[in-house]
Order: structure tokens, then C-alpha cells, then sequence
């Protein structure tokens, strides 16, 4: 269902969260990492050479991103197909990190105590996910899906998020102190139909994966009618407000 390439094709753009999520995990002696939702990799080898001498392992259900990794990564780095719900390390954690991935994941909160479950005490559990499936582009997704003409992708689960106070009380309840925020870039963004190749590298891939070929480009044209009333360019290139939920917690220093 994924595209590596199409999916890296704003790299820049989506490794940006994943900075600024790393930046609030002030972690020292750390011997275990994994990164759930692990894409292909690029960001996971980061987390290596955030914490060398670390063992880091990344985690992810899509074997096309998980043959897209690197073939040869740094020493005490590795990559598991797997998906996360069924995922289970093999030592606790000392940080557990997951990066636009649990949007994916239906039920995702009721996952929380499981994850947690794998953190050492005082280790750390960091995730950011999207909280934008109110913007046009998701909205106009989902609501051309849902029309007479589309029956294939009328039973498709959609991702989504719940409000950063739901989070935050999440991770208290297990016993974490937490912190939690939220921040909305303004991303600007070149080239024509560029929001549709943002979105064909992340909410289309079911659609994509639903349809044939005809049908993609049928509903490819559509949507794309939409996007352009929704999102015209600018003088600049074309805004895409992409908000985004960040949470941090540290085990067992709640209080």
C-alpha cells in the first residue's frame, strides 16, 4: 500500500515533527530505542546517532517501507516488519518513540497502556500524529469516498486523532509525567496540484490500494478539482496549514 519514494518526497517537511518531538527527550544512558511506524528508516538511523551505542530497532507493517530501509544500517541498528500492536522488544525500552503512525492504529489509545508496558522506568515514550482530518484535504477525501460512485471505499477505516488533553491525561493516568502540545505548521508548498502529492503520499495510499487503475485516475481527478478550490496558490506557492500533536512522557516520575 505505501510508496517509499512518493512518501519521501517531502521528506524535509515531514522530518521536521519528528525533530521537534526528539528535541522534548532530554534521555541520557540509553541503551534501548525503537521506533514504531519506522517508514523507511531515514529518521531511525537518526535516533543512532542521537544516542550512540544505543541498540535501536525500527518497527513497521509495511513491508515495501521496511524493503526501502537501508540494506547495510549502522552497526547496533535494525528493521522488523511487523506491525506495532503485535510488536513485542525483547529488553524495556529506554525510549520509545513513534512518528505519525498511531493515527493509523483504530483505537490507538486503548494501545497506550501496552506501549507503556515496555518502557523502563524512567525511560521515556514520545509519539507525535497529525490533528488536522478536519482540513479540506482530509474532509474532501473522505467526503468523495462516500458518494454512490466509490463502493469499494465506502467500508476504508480513515485516521484520526483525539484533542492533546486526551493525551495528556492518557499518559498521566499510566503514571507518566507528561508533556503534551500541539503546533501548526504553515507549510508552503511548490509545483502544480502540490497538496494532492502531499496527499498521495499518505491519506490516498488506501484509496490507491482499493481501486484499479481506471478508478485511481478517476477519483484522482476529482479530488484534485477539489484541492484546487480549496488550497489555490499563492504568490509563494500553495499553503497547507499541517497541524500537528505532539506527547512526551517519562515513566514513573508522575507527581
Amino acid at each position: 500500500m505505501w510508496d517509499p519514494d512518493r512518501y519521501l518526497t517531502f521528506a524535509d517537511q515531514r522530518a521536521r515533527p519528528f525533530a521537534d518531538l526528539l528535541a522534548q527527550v532530554p534521555a541520557a544512558d540509553v541503551a534501548e530505542v525503537a521506533d514504531l511506524g519506522c517508514g523507511p528508516g531515514t529518521l531511525t538511523v537518526g535516533l543512532a546517532q542521537r544516542w550512540p551505542g544505543a541498540h535501536v530497532v525500527g518497527v513497521d507493517s509495511s513491508a515495501e517501507m521496511i524493503a526501502a530501509t537501508p540494506a547495510s544500517p549502522p552497526d547496533g541498528v535494525e528493521f522488523v516488519h511487523a506491525d506495532l500492536r503485535d510488536w513485542t522488544p525483547e529488553r524495556p525500552l529506554d525510549v520509545l518513540v513513534s512518528n505519525a503512525t498511531l493515527q493509523w492504529v483504530p483505537g490507538h489509545l486503548d494501545l497506550l497502556p501496552r506501549l507503556a508496558g515496555f518502557v523502563a522506568d524512567g525511560g521515556w515514550l514520545a509519539f507525535q500524529l497529525p490533528g488536522n482530518f478536519a482540513e479540506p484535504a482530509h474532509a474532501q477525501l473522505r467526503d468523495l469516498a462516500a458518494g454512490e460512485r466509490w463502493p469499494a471505499l465506502h467500508d476504508l477505516t480513515w485516521p484520526s486523532s483525539h484533542d492533546p488533553a486526551t493525551y495528556l491525561d492518557a499518559l498521566l493516568d499510566l503514571g507518566f509525567a507528561a508533556d503534551v502540545w500541539e503546533t501548526t505548521y504553515v507549510q508552503l508548498l511548490q509545483g502544480d496540484d502540490a497538496v494532492l502529492e502531499w496527499m498521495s503520499g499518505t491519506a490516498l495510499r488506501p484509496v490507491f490500494a482499493a481501486l484499479d487503475d481506471a478508478g485511481r485516475a478517476a477519483f484522482v481527478a476529482e479530488y484534485r478539482d477539489r484541492l484546487r478550490a480549496a488550497y489555490p496558490p499563492g504568490r509563494h506557492g500553495t499553503v497547507l496549514p499541517y497541524r500537528r500533536i505532539f506527547a512526551v512522557g517519562r515513566k514513573g516520575a508522575a507527581g
